[in-house]
């Protein structure tokens, strides 16, 4: 069996030192809270229409490029009489770069709302 650190050995003993270390602990929480605080009134929430308008551009960034990919590959079908044969895989391409597009704008989103 391992022996406890020292350090955790006095702190039971004693109890003064416990109490110093939750004050210390308990200043650094409310410094914290007062910051988050300041930095919240600093910087509001965007508002409902703001987000809403953030879902939008999301949408668009994910439709576009999945009917571009739909259009062009019904096109290729219809000049080379093939069926779906370009259509289906268009439209899986074009939904994974619109997919890969949002990914992309919302890691840039949340970069900028951080600093």
């Amino acid at each position: 069996m391992t022996q406890p650190p020292p350090d955790d050995v006095e702190r039971k003993r004693d109890p003064k030192r416990n109490a110093e270390d939750d004050a210390d602990r308990m200043a650094l929480a409310a410094r914290q809270a007062v910051e988050r605080e300041r930095q919240a009134q600093k910087e509001p929430e965007p508002s409902l229409g703001a987000r809403l308008g953030q879902i939008g551009i999301l949408g668009w960034t994910i439709v576009v490029p999945t009917l571009l990919g739909l259009v062009i590959g019904r096109w290729l079908d219809r000049h080379f009489n093939t069926g779906v044969f370009f259509s289906a895989p268009l439209l899986m391409v074009g939904a994974a770069i619109g997919l890969w597009s949002a990914w992309k704008w919302m890691h840039r989103q949340t970069r900028r709302d951080r600093q």
